[in-house]
């Protein structure tokens, strides 16, 4: 007996945004060389999140961040996100010095059947697999934990979270695979600081700031003094107040509808027969549409544009297997939640 295909939230989301962005990623199974850096940012603090909710204890959490950034001395990039992450993580520490939940698992993956409503069958093509980011109890009740970065949040953001097909998703599966009913989702928003460190002035443009002061001064005097880079300790120490304002972490707590259950059973099941089909003919649309949906080209608009050509995917993309999301953190997203 054939074995059933493993699938995700990714997956079926990419398929409902663009069947052709699907077809890419989940049948080519083309990724591009260069990962997105909101991703991968957001991966680093998913994890940091984990070790700091499992033990609370924030020295693993930072010596983690200095690990990962170990070339920050030399790398422009690396130092940006190490000033990031270690900042915030001490803000969130700070922030939440106690719950006010009980952890009941981090990390939990899972897997479950994909069953047709209207009959109660089984998808004999089909398994749905996933992870979540934590599972807690407050009071007598379950609630996902879903930790999200974010540029900033607004009310339309907060507004959108309603609309979050994937925690609909995961709730149905992890009350199956753990047995208990939960209640609803936690959302836990961390806001990345728009801070950058000061570089200071070179030579040059002192002396150029310090003519230009000189030219409107009555005395053809100026006491400036060149600007200096600013030093790791005192960027820190900026990047602590801002994470001290009210706002850069923020939780929202939003209940499921059981109807919503429902009817999430009814739209996998159709995303189901609707890529049998498209896999079939071998037809998958391009939904142009999406090709700026973040305000950014999609991944694979580079390739859509030039036809699928070899050129392109063999020096722009590479092959990786499907479902990354299940052997490490890369699925953690900050993007919207559509």
């Amino acid at each position: 007996m054939e074995s059933k295909t493993t699938t995700t939230y990714s997956m079926w989301s990419l398929f409902r945004n663009c069947r052709k962005a699907c077809e890419w990623r989940y049948i080519r199974e083309l990724v591009p060389l260069e990962r997105e850096h909101s991703l991968a940012f957001g991966a680093v603090i998913h994890k940091c999140l984990e070790l700091w909710h499992d033990g609370r204890d924030l020295g693993p959490v930072l010596d983690f961040i200095d690990r990962t950034y170990v070339n920050r001395t030399q790398e422009e990039d690396q130092r940006r996100d190490w000033h990031l992450a270690s900042a915030m993580m001490k803000g969130y520490a700070a922030c939440w010095p106690v719950e006010e939940f009980e952890v009941v698992a981090l990390e939990k993956t899972f897997e479950g059947s994909i069953v047709n409503p209207a009959t109660g069958a089984m998808s004999r093509s089909f398994v749905l697999a996933g992870r979540v980011d934590g599972v807690v109890r407050i009071g007598n009740e379950h609630f996902l934990l879903e930790h999200k970065t974010a540029s900033q949040v607004d009310a339309d953001y907060l507004e959108r979270l309603w609309t979050d097909f994937q925690i609909t998703l995961y709730s149905r599966y992890v009350e199956q695979a753990l047995g208990i009913k939960i209640a609803g989702v936690l959302y836990n928003i961390l806001v990345k600081a728009r801070l950058q460190q000061s570089r200071g002035e070179t030579e040059t443009e002192f002396e150029a700031r310090r003519a230009e002061l000189i030219a409107k001064s009555k005395t053809g005097k100026s006491s400036a003094k060149r600007r200096l880079p600013e030093s790791d300790d005192e960027f820190q120490d900026r990047l602590a107040a801002k994470y001290a304002e009210p706002g850069m972490f923020q939780r929202e707590m939003l209940y499921l509808s059981r109807d919503r259950f429902e009817t999430l059973q009814s739209e996998l099941w159709e995303l189901t027969q609707a890529f049998l089909d498209a896999r079939r003919r071998g037809v998958f649309y391009q939904n142009t549409a999406f090709c700026f949906h973040y305000h950014r080209p999609c991944s694979y608009f580079p390739l859509c544009r030039a036809d699928g050509s070899t050129n392109i995917s063999e020096n722009f993309y590479r092959k990786v297997p499907p479902h990354e999301e299940l052997r490490d953190e890369a699925s953690f997203e900050d993007a919207p939640a559509f």
